[in-house]
């Protein structure tokens, strides 16, 4: 599928399929709609010394990066999986503009996440590990592993199995109790999955140029 590299309204760059008109992030803002779903609405939650979390969608390494600059700046030690079905080649992961947009000091650990080996533990930092798998997300078997899943899946619009019912409750599956996922959407159907996977779910502001997204906790 053709891939083209798109500038977003804040700066940051994004990978635009136009074979189904859909985008690796939101055009409205790639860097600021990760910040806003992932660590302010996700990660910031979390004030433990440790944390597990599973990327659904390690696409670009976006999420990967600014979770990995925010264990520097808050100390954190977080164990990261990201799960990834069709990896990007390292060329065109290292035009997008993030670490220049960010951090440039810290372009050499984006290109690090992108060069490190599949199916391993990788040590970026003394507070950091990721482990790329390349997967399925429906193959996904985790039990109790994590506290936090970023779920940031291609829309429901083009992708809607990756969305349903049987994921969710692979998710559920997958979290620690109390544990919490966090997305993007927020369309009724995906909300009703996660109900019937166990979820409790509640709406929340969206990033900017989206009215809402979901956050769902595995709770008793």
């Amino acid at each position: 599928m053709k891939h083209e590299i798109i500038q977003t309204n804040d700066g940051s760059t994004t990978i635009h399929l136009p074979e189904w008109n859909e985008s690796y992030h939101s055009k409205h803002g790639a860097i600021q709609e990760a910040y806003h779903v992932f660590i302010k609405n996700g990660l910031s939650l979390f004030k433990v010394k440790s944390i597990a979390i599973l990327e659904i969608g390690f696409g670009t390494g976006l999420n990967t990066f600014i979770t990995y600059l925010e264990s520097k700046k808050h100390n954190k030690i977080i164990d990261y999986v990201g799960v990834e079905a069709y990896p990007l080649a390292l060329e065109e992961a290292m035009i997008m503009n993030y670490a220049n947009q960010i951090n440039a000091n810290e372009s050499i650990v984006f290109k690090q996440m992108h060069e490190c080996l599949w199916e391993q533990k990788n040590m970026l930092s003394k507070n950091f590990v990721l482990t790329k798998r390349k997967q399925f997300f429906q193959d996904i078997q985790d039990e109790s592993a994590f506290d936090l899943i970023y779920f940031d899946a291609f829309g429901y619009r083009v992708q809607p199995e990756l969305w349903s019912e049987e994921i969710f409750v692979a998710m559920f599956k997958a979290l620690k109790l109390n544990g919490i996922l966090v997305t993007y959407a927020c369309r009724t159907s995906i909300k009703k999955a996660m109900f019937s996977a166990g979820f409790s779910v509640e709406k929340l502001s969206g990033a900017p140029g989206k009215r809402e997204m979901l956050r769902a906790t595995k709770a008793l």
